[in-house]
Order: C-alpha cells, then sequence, then structure tokens
C-alpha cells in the first residue's frame, strides 16, 4: 500500500496546496496581506477536522463487533470511490477556471470580512480534506490491522505536495498540471476500482450482500497471498487471489466505464456566431 497511497496523498496534496498557492498569491499580488492569516485560520480548521475524521474513522470503530466494522469499512471504501470519481472529472474539467474562480470568491469574500475570507480557505481545502480522511480509512482497512505502509505513504506522498506547493509558488518550479492530473486521474480509477471491489467484499463479510463463498476464481496456489508479490498487488491495485463473482463484476464494470469516460477528449468550445448583417432600409 506504500506507493500507491504516496501517489494518492501526492494528488490529493498537490490539489489543496494549488489552491492554498493561488489565494495567497492573489493577496499578496493585490497587496492585501492582511488576509492571510484569515486563509490560513481557514486551511488549518480545515486540515484540523479532516485529521479528527481519520482517526475517528480509523481508531473509533475498533470497538465494534467484526460485523459493523466490515459494514462501516465497506461503505467507507465506497463513498471513497464516489469522492475519487466525482474528484478526477471536476478536475478534468475545472482544472483551467479554478484559479479565476478562487480568486473571484476570496474578492468578494474581502468585502464581507474575516469570518468569510477564513471559509474560503475552508471550502478551497476542506473537499480535498474530507476525501483523503475517507480514503486513508478505506486504504488502511484494505490493508489489514497492524500495517504501517498506508500511514507512511499518505506521509511521504502528502509531504512531496507541500514541497511542490512551496516551489511552485516561488516560481522554482513549473508543472505541466494537464499531464499529472490526467496521468495520476488514470491511476486513482485503477486503485478506485479496487477499493470498490475490497468495500464490496466487506459487504459480503458483514452478511449485507449476498455471494461471498461464489468465487469468480481463486489463484492461490499459482500467486501464494503471503508472497511479495501478492502484497504489491495488493498494495497498488487492491487484487485478491480469490475473488467473489460480485467484486469481478463490480471492478470490470467500473473499469469499463469510468475509464473510457475519463480518457475521452473534451469537446471543444463551439465558435462563437457572428451576428447577422443589420437589413439596410428601403426608401
Amino acid at each position: 500500500m506504500l506507493v500507491s497511497n504516496a501517489l494518492i496523498g501526492l494528488r490529493e496534496g498537490l490539489e489543496a496546496a494549488l489552491v492554498v498557492v493561488i489565494l495567497i498569491a492573489f493577496l499578496v499580488k493585490t497587496e492585501r496581506t492582511w488576509a492571510l492569516k484569515w486563509v490560513w485560520t481557514g486551511v488549518a480548521v480545515a486540515i484540523a477536522l479532516s485529521v479528527a475524521l481519520g482517526a475517528l474513522l480509523t481508531f473509533g470503530t475498533r470497538q465494534l463487533t467484526f460485523e459493523a466494522q466490515e459494514l462501516i469499512g465497506g461503505t467507507a471504501s465506497i463513498l471513497a470511490v464516489a469522492f475519487v470519481t466525482v474528484m478526477v472529472f471536476w478536475m478534468k474539467s475545472a482544472a483551467r477556471s479554478i484559479s479565476g474562480e478562487l480568486k473571484g470568491r476570496l474578492d468578494r469574500a474581502i468585502e464581507l470580512g474575516p469570518i468569510a475570507i477564513a471559509t474560503v480557505g475552508f471550502l478551497g481545502v476542506g473537499r480535498e480534506g474530507l476525501e483523503t480522511a475517507i480514503f486513508f480509512y478505506a486504504t488502511t482497512q484494505a490493508a489489514g490491522a497492524g500495517s504501517w505502509a498506508p500511514m507512511l505513504g499518505w506521509v511521504i506522498g502528502l509531504g512531496a505536495a507541500v514541497v511542490l506547493g512551496v516551489l511552485i509558488y516561488r516560481g522554482a518550479l513549473k508543472i505541466n498540471l494537464a499531464v499529472f492530473f490526467k496521468v495520476t486521474g488514470v491511476f486513482l480509477v485503477i486503485v478506485a476500482a479496487g477499493i470498490l471491489a475490497y468495500g464490496i467484499h466487506d459487504l459480503q463479510e458483514a452478511a449485507v450482500l449476498p455471494g461471498l463463498n461464489n468465487l469468480a476464481f481463486d489463484v492461490s496456489h499459482v500467486i501464494d497471498p503471503s508472497s511479495w508479490y501478492a502484497a504489491l498487488l495488493k498494495g497498488i491495485f487492491n487484487f485478491t487471489p480469490a475473488t467473489t463473482w460480485l467484486q469481478a463484476i463490480a471492478w470490470t464494470t467500473y473499469i469499463a466505464i469510468v475509464l473510457p469516460l475519463f480518457l475521452k477528449p473534451a469537446a471543444p468550445a463551439a465558435p462563437a456566431r457572428e451576428a447577422a448583417p443589420a437589413s439596410t432600409a428601403t426608401a
């Protein structure tokens, strides 16, 4: 889970870092640095709530019964898949206009006062934080108890995102964001499909969904579940040697629908229609 979580953390963290960079750069360039502390206040509250939610989901469910844990884990996994699906498509369509939208919101918030400014910072980072918290819980559940790989992966990814954000703000680094979000978007779709399959397995173990013992395939005799390559496949793609029919159908359907839609080129903007020439008055 180290590699996949590091890349997910990098993607989520860089999106949040870009929001902060845009807001700070706008305030500095417009010589309204007095509002920086309110932006940082909103960002800090968003981070604190995200960490609290992740901790609550991760540690607050350990005293529950096995079925209850599996039910919460499966639900969180499916919710994480929904979040990441919406996020990759939203970033694909809004990447070009996000800067202007954020600046416009902040400009209007400055007129309303400190609370409105802090709210812009909170909402800009809070959405990514909520996704990260739920994604973190889903991936730690998939890794199993006692594994520190997801935590380490998230720390590496989020730390790298912070460094990249600082470098971008200082002008020391330029990234082709369109290519970055497209490549990481493809990877996230594949990871999300694995998390969807894992979440369905959790719901099957919680007796919410049927078919726990109806296997589509079992390659445990070929891929030893305790081997390093099995751990690698599970860590990156959430692949399990024994997969139920419901898991296999969900994984295949998700990839078959979401990946082509994500890779589909955006429709070109329609050219502006020329105004019809005014009719000539006749004597």
